[in-house]
């Protein structure tokens, strides 16, 4: 038996995995098992844990199964998702067992990750609480304002068409924010300069550019928010030290992302739409690096 749990905090780089076998497999699972019913909630309305930063616990039976539960599903602050399944968890200290008890040094994450995750899972379950507040519905603008939004367009960028990348499972799982922002799908989880031969050695704003750029990215810091003339305009942000993160500009100029192996979406970390990353909610992403533009033909990812 083997239960494979990813601790899904990434958008950029792989994702930490690990992997419970045999007796401790069966000892999970039965942690695991789902307690009583979440009302009024199924496994859809967990996108809202598609957010920069901490997401929970992606887990899968990648051998036997047991079918208390489904082949893959998620856990995040006590509360399972998946195929059929909107519950509790059992033991709702196993989330933190798995992140407090796992040789993370292994990974090559550095000596502060653990704290960060600490801070992280926090900030994200914080972030859930809150959720409701978040809601509030805002005043309308004025008419005028709303069209000429509305009919602002970037002629070479992407339609916003999220179910395409959203399908649970190929496109979805192995394409990241690098992917998505390049509308290039590789199936590799795509990292900056990997096919140039010149992948960033450092998660630095210069390095993971650099990589970019190696790839075909055209730099262009003082675009402030405009769509090109060509091409279409994506942004790179950095949570220092620990992972780069990509959006891209929808053709009706407003932006939308892919956190990592999860959903596309048009919302920030706070749930609102992104306008201008610089201004989103962008959870530990902290500095925003650079806008660069992506020309079709022009670039090449792996």
């Amino acid at each position: 038996m083997l239960l494979r749990v990813t601790i899904d905090i990434f958008s950029g780089r792989e994702n930490p995995v690990v992997e419970l076998r045999d007796k401790q497999a069966e000892e999970a699972l039965q942690r695991l098992r789902p307690a009583e019913p979440l009302e009024g909630t199924d496994a859809d309305t967990a996108a809202s844990d598609f957010r920069l930063g901490y997401r929970g616990l992606a887990i899968e039976q990648a051998e036997e199964r047991t079918d208390m539960l489904p082949a893959s599903f998620r856990l995040a602050h006590g509360e399972l998702f998946g195929e059929g399944l909107a519950h509790r968890i059992d033991d709702s200290s196993f989330e933190d067992y798995i992140l407090e008890t796992v040789e993370l040094e292994r990974f090559g994450l550095g000596a502060d990750f653990r704290e960060m995750l600490k801070t992280e899972k926090k900030n994200a379950r914080e972030a859930r609480d809150n959720e409701e507040a978040r809601r509030i519905i805002l005043p309308c603008f004025p008419l005028f304002k709303r069209i000429l939004e509305e009919n602002k367009i970037a002629p070479c960028a992407p339609l916003y068409e999220p179910g395409w990348w959203n399908d649970g499972g190929q496109r979805q799982r192995h394409n990241n924010c690098y992917n998505y922002g390049c509308n290039y799908r590789t199936d590799t989880f795509a990292q900056p300069g990997r096919a140039a031969g010149a992948m960033y050695t450092a998660i630095t704003a210069a390095d993971v550019k650099a990589g970019a750029v190696a790839d075909g990215l055209i730099d262009s810091p003082y675009a402030n928010n405009n769509p090109p003339d060509e091409g279409q305009l994506v942004a790179l942000v950095i949570w220092p030290g620990h992972d780069f993160h990509w959006y891209r500009m929808n053709r009706n100029c407003s932006w939308s992302h892919k956190p990592g192996s999860t959903k596309v979406t048009n919302r920030d970390n706070s749930g609102a739409k992104i306008k201008d990353p610089r201004s989103a909610d962008r959870g530990p992403y902290t500095e925003f690096a650079t806008f660069m533009v992506v020309k079709y033909g022009h670039v090449m990812l792996k």
